[in-house]
């Protein structure tokens, strides 16, 4: 997992180290301070973008082992610059629906991928 940029928490938390209590053994965590830095880690890899903002759908994707799948702050989301990406996904919403919390969200699509590849 890499987290980019400035957090709104700390990792050193005892909070943050409890919510992953039973899990932190099997978290690869990685801190990079920019989605440039982490492009050039992985020029070859494929990065799929959640928003509200889009009408096409995470299920429509085929998850390769590698891929990145970027989320935003819960309180604002990401940048246009993600949102207009041909690779930017949403998960499907009633109309007028309140978007899903972020941990939520994380767990619908990442455990979609996680199916996908039989992890």
């Amino acid at each position: 997992m890499y987290l980019v940029g400035k957090l709104g928490f700390s990792l050193s938390s005892k909070y943050t180290k409890r919510a992953g209590l039973d899990y932190w053994d099997s978290v690869d965590l990685h801190k990079v301070d920019t989605m440039d830095e982490l492009y050039k880690m992985f020029p070859e890899e494929t990065f799929y973008y959640l928003t509200t903002k889009t009408d096409k759908l995470y299920t429509d994707i085929q998850f390769k082992d590698g891929d990145f799948i970027v989320f935003g702050p819960e309180t604002r989301g990401l940048p246009d610059k993600y949102v207009k990406d041909e690779n930017a996904r949403t998960i499907p919403m009633k109309e007028g629906q309140r978007s899903l919390n972020l941990s939520n969200s994380v767990a619908i699509v990442a455990y979609e991928a996680i199916r996908q590849n039989g992890i």
